[in-house]
């Protein structure tokens, strides 16, 4: 008498899992979740994504050198002079995660004042 409700019950758990799983393979393969990702993978193509570390904004000449000096000091950290209009700023790294970028802050900090970290794409 027992074996057939725990057949009963084996039947049922298997019947459930198989469903689960095709309902996640669906959810996988759908095109709009495709599209989507693609998306995102776009906007963070153009936008950048994670932080980057300011640490220079104000006149051209400054940020020029500043951005010359950085360059000198940490050549293997990426950095790139912004202009937004009559601003300059010198931007470096690119970070996933805040905490990661906060790190980096505090040793450029040592040689630059006034350093920031901000969003990508600001």
């Amino acid at each position: 008498m027992k074996k057939p409700k725990f057949l009963t019950l084996f039947l049922f758990c298997f019947f459930c899992f198989t469903m689960s799983l095709q309902a996640q393979n669906e959810t996988k393969t759908s095109d709009s979740i495709k599209k989507l990702i693609e998306k995102k993978r776009n906007y963070n193509k153009k936008n950048g994504f994670g932080y980057t570390i300011q640490v220079y904004y104000g006149n051209e000449r400054t940020a020029k050198s500043t951005h010359a000096k950085f360059g000198i000091l940490y050549p293997r950290v990426s950095r790139k002079l912004v202009y937004n209009n009559p601003e300059w700023k010198v931007q470096v790294g690119n970070y996933k995660t805040k905490l990661e970028a906060d790190r980096a802050n505090l040793i450029f900090s040592k040689e630059f004042t006034g350093t920031i970290v901000i969003p990508m794409g600001k």
